[in-house]
């Protein structure tokens, strides 16, 4: 028998991040390396069941409740560019001392050849107030653009028209808003009713209401939590990819670390995430396949692709003088 030839990890790098197929969470189980492959490990019975991580088609990996790590696995997910995160039962928020705020705790791979380009463009607007605000209207501009070409395509009937007069409203109103805080308050406007359409459009619950992270009792607000994880971890990946630290964000949490990892995946979560929190409640499904529906929606629509070339199309306009000088 042919003896199949070990490949290192760090040479399974030539699958680009925006092209890998892979987002995982798992949870009661054991990450390990076993004869020079990441395994995730479930036990049935007496019997232990050993799953293969294809870690150079992975960008992000979510570890949930009663999992553990070795240092071994991580080292090979390190060397791959796999981002890691640990998050408690169904995605919801972690509850540890290190990031409390941002619910999940994200390990980037170590790397001393990151990209400094995107940096050095984000720093040259980013201590700018004046800028900075500009910077984040332009990404507020970028998640309502892909509503409208998304929520089209997804299997469910809305109110088209009135997504489209949303869009239009919300579109002015964030140009118009005169510091962070004001957006801000636009942005939770638009979001509040972008729930009330979808919930018009599927569970028609006349008593829904968007709780309080991890205080979730209906299906919909499990959803969205767990979905809303899937997307920050791709927004982790993407800061990554980019060389672009999670403190450095634009609108949300400037005084907290994590940041630019909501800033980047708010580009997506309204089009493709939220949607289907809806769709799925509606349907019945199980945390599973709810799971599974959002991946293929951020496979389908290439998700990670998105971030990754918008947040490099904002630092390229941070760093043009003609930008704001227009």
């Amino acid at each position: 028998m042919r003896k199949t030839p070990y490949i290192p990890s760090s040479d399974l790098k030539t699958i680009m991040h925006s092209k890998r197929a892979n987002i995982y969470y798992l949870e009661h189980c054991r990450v390990l390396l076993n004869g020079g492959r990441v395994e995730y490990v479930t036990d049935e019975g007496r019997e232990s069941l050993y799953w293969n991580i294809p870690i150079a088609n992975t960008s992000c990996l979510l570890l949930g409740s009663g999992t553990s790590i070795t240092q071994a696995a991580m080292r090979e997910l390190s060397k791959a560019g796999v981002m890691v995160g640990f998050c408690s039962g169904g995605g919801t928020p972690l509850f540890n001392g290190t990031e409390p705020e941002l619910g999940c705790e994200f390990f980037s791979p170590q790397s001393e050849y990151r990209p400094v380009m995107y940096l050095q463009q984000w720093c040259k607007f980013w201590f700018d107030d004046v800028k900075r605000l500009a910077i984040a209207k332009a990404l507020q501009q970028q998640r309502l653009a892909l509503l409208e070409p998304i929520w089209s395509k997804l299997d469910w009937h809305y109110s088209c028209e009135k997504l489209t007069a949303l869009v239009a409203q919300y579109q002015q109103e964030f140009e118009q808003a005169e510091h962070s805080q004001a957006l801000l308050a636009a942005e939770g406007r638009l979001t509040s009713k972008l729930y009330a359409l979808a919930n018009q459009a599927t569970m028609n619950d006349p008593d829904f209401k968007r709780s309080e992270r991890g205080n979730s009792i209906d299906l919909v607000n499990q959803f969205l939590d767990h979905g809303n994880y899937l997307a920050y971890g791709l927004g982790a990946t993407a800061c990554w990819v980019l060389g672009l630290p999670h403190g450095l964000a634009v609108l949300h949490g400037k005084t907290r670390r994590g940041g630019l990892v909501f800033d980047a995946a708010d580009i997506i979560k309204d089009s493709m995430i939220l949607p289907q929190a809806f769709i799925s409640a509606q349907s019945g499904d199980s945390e599973k396949a709810f799971r599974q529906a959002c991946i293929e929606n951020l496979l389908r629509f290439g998700a990670l692709d998105i971030i990754i070339e918008r947040l490099q199309q904002l630092a390229l306009q941070g760093a043009s003088d003609e930008y704001f000088a227009g």
